[in-house]
């Protein structure tokens, strides 16, 4: 009985021996395509398995590749607005549906694939109904009697009623029934859409479903969802969005509950996942006259349990400049949803110790303020607070003390906050102060706006530009803190001279300016995906009123750099930079960090 066992067993394992597919050499796969544009072409070679597996020798994978190629195939054809296609996949002749997959050829030397596409097929009766009126989403153009058929416009026009219904007020909108005939001999395709738009609906409960170390009532605060009012789509984005802002959650999803409540309302699940509490980040940057400068930040993202973000700053500069050391440290203190959903409330304290090759000063600053949220792009600040000043200059020791308010307004608008190539950023500061022990009173204006544009449609060049204003309104020279005037020269300004190597002479000595103007420009190219070169010009003004005009000192620079793409970090860039115009001997500058210079 045993050898009888034996036996079997031994012919089982032959037969499975002779069954496996025996190694060879990788399969051909060809795609021709006649009467297809280049474009269609190129998209069914991209969707193709059979294309992408050809590398491979197992008969049964290549196989599988080529009977998934059939409807793969189709898909990109009627995306297209080919409906009446012809697809033939031929392994080594034999047309691969004709193939059991169970009994898959031993080895695969060819997969010939032959698409005839068929017309192109457009609308004949194009409706799609109801949609409401007034509706906030127009209906698309290209789903009309006459355009090009695809399913890709189907799709785009189903979509959209649905959210013309979900502004109305009506979150449960959906697609209800749908009539679509294809007649071949026309090369025609009527479409009958008809939409279930359901009841209007007001916002019910926030109910949090996931377990969060942020408090409950925390996240029912920083939310906000509009309970009582009609829905609106961009309502419960703002909620989901207000919390994300936060920085306490890495995902934050809002999902309807399945059944609306008998009052007419409509309760909303939030899911949450929490970010580690705690970050730690460093950065760096070299040039050759300012030296090595160092930062450090440590961030606490729920502090107290209520989303809290604590940020404690440190920066030391100067390491091997022609200057002394100098450093900052900072802290601050941001409270989501205080004041309201969209309002932050914020305290801070700064000491920092500056160095620089015309003045020292050694500053204490701590305030309190407010910051709205008025949209993804824009936001503004509102602070009061009070600074000690302790500085030295080319007018002798000085103390300083004010209060100070500060109003800030930043719109971004850019493409990217690391890398633009559209859009533009503006960063507008006002700060009013009152003068406290003989200190004079006044305003300091800042502003630094930017602007990008993109030339082709992969934005391999690009031209960005910057503008930075500087105003001192009120105090002289002499009774200004210096930490209130403003310098050019060095990688922030003027490049091709040091930092702030542009002053108001007084004597044999240099101060800031009341006015200030910086222009950069540069332009930037890819030499591939991941290496650009940039050349910039760069010029600035000073003067001692504040406003600037050509009598004004000023002086120039101009180089090249490159840029080296990090994925998640940005470009990695390197600046060489010589003095066009002023009063310099620097020579050759050179500037190392990560980002773009702006």
């Amino acid at each position: 009985m045993f050898s009888v066992r034996l036996t079997r067993l031994s012919l089982s394992l032959c037969l499975a021996v002779l069954t496996l597919p025996n190694p060879g050499q990788s399969a051909e796969a060809v795609l021709i395509a006649p009467g297809a544009s280049d474009a269609l072409r190129q998209r069914l070679q991209g969707a193709s398995a059979s294309l992408a597996a050809q590398d491979a020798v197992d008969p049964q994978e290549l196989l599988a590749a080529a009977l998934s190629d059939y409807r793969t195939l189709v898909q990109v054809l009627y995306d297209a607005g080919h409906f009446s296609p012809q697809v033939n996949i031929r392994i080594d002749g034999r047309e691969a549906a004709q193939i059991q997959p169970l009994n898959a050829p031993r080895q695969i030397n060819q997969v010939q694939i032959t698409v005839v596409p068929g017309p192109s097929f457009r609308f004949g009766r194009a409706q799609i109904s109801p949609w409401p009126s007034p509706s906030e989403v127009e209906i698309p153009e290209s789903f009309a009697t006459g355009q090009p058929a695809k399913t890709g416009v189907l799709r785009d026009v189903t979509a959209a009623g649905v959210e013309a219904w979900q502004r109305a007020g009506h979150p449960q909108a959906r697609l209800g029934q749908q009539a679509i005939t294809a007649d071949h001999r026309a090369a025609r395709l009527d479409a009958r859409l008809a939409l279930t738009p359901g009841p209007r609906l007001r916002f019910g409960k926030l109910i949090l479903t996931t377990p969060s170390a942020v408090q409950e009532a925390a996240i029912q605060r920083i939310a906000s969802l509009p309970s009582g009012e009609v829905y609106h789509p961009d309502l419960l984005a703002k909620s989901a969005t207000r919390l994300r802002r936060t920085g306490a959650f890495s995902t934050v999803t809002l999902q309807p509950h399945p059944q609306a409540n008998p009052d007419g309302t409509l309760d909303y699940v939030a899911k949450v996942e929490d970010m580690p509490p705690r970050r730690l980040s460093f950065g760096a940057e070299i040039s050759s006259s300012d030296g090595v400068e160092l930062t450090a930040t440590w961030m606490h993202r729920n502090l107290f349990g209520g989303a809290e973000k604590l940020r404690f700053e440190s920066r030391i500069t100067g390491l091997g400049g022609s200057n002394d050391i100098g450093g900052r440290i900072a802290l601050r203190l941001d409270r989501p949803a205080t004041l309201g959903p969209d309002d932050n409330l914020f305290y801070l304290l700064e000491v920092e110790r500056l160095d620089e090759e015309h003045y020292s000063a050694t500053q204490a600053t701590a305030g309190i303020g407010v910051r709205r949220v008025f949209s993804d792009q824009f936001f503004a600040e509102a602070a009061i607070g009070g600074s000690s000043i302790l500085a030295r200059d080319a007018f002798g020791k000085r103390r300083f003390k004010f209060v100070a308010g500060l109003f800030r307004a930043e719109y971004d608008q850019r493409n990217s906050q690391i890398n633009a190539t559209a859009g533009y950023f503006i960063d507008a500061r006002l700060m009013p102060f009152i003068g406290i022990d003989g200190t004079d009173s006044g305003l300091q204006v800042k502003m630094d706006g930017r602007l990008y544009h993109g030339f082709g449609s992969d934005d391999r060049i690009v031209l960005a530009g910057r503008a930075q204003l500087g105003a001192l309104i009120g105090p002289s020279l002499s009774n200004a803190s210096p930490t209130l005037l403003f310098f050019s020269g060095g990688s922030g300004s003027v490049r091709g001279h040091e930092y702030q190597s542009l002053g108001i002479p007084v004597g044999n000595a240099s101060v800031g300016g009341r006015g200030y103007l910086a222009l950069s420009a540069e332009l930037r190219g890819k030499l591939s995906d991941k290496l650009s070169l940039v050349g910039f010009f760069d010029i600035g003004y000073v003067d001692s009123d504040p406003f600037v005009s050509s009598a004004s000192q000023h002086h120039s620079g101009a180089g090249l750099g490159l840029r080296y793409d990090v994925a998640g970090i940005g470009p990695l860039r390197v600046d060489f930079a010589y003095p066009v115009d002023g009063d310099s001997s620097d020579g050759l500058q050179f500037y190392i960090g990560i980002g773009q210079a702006f």
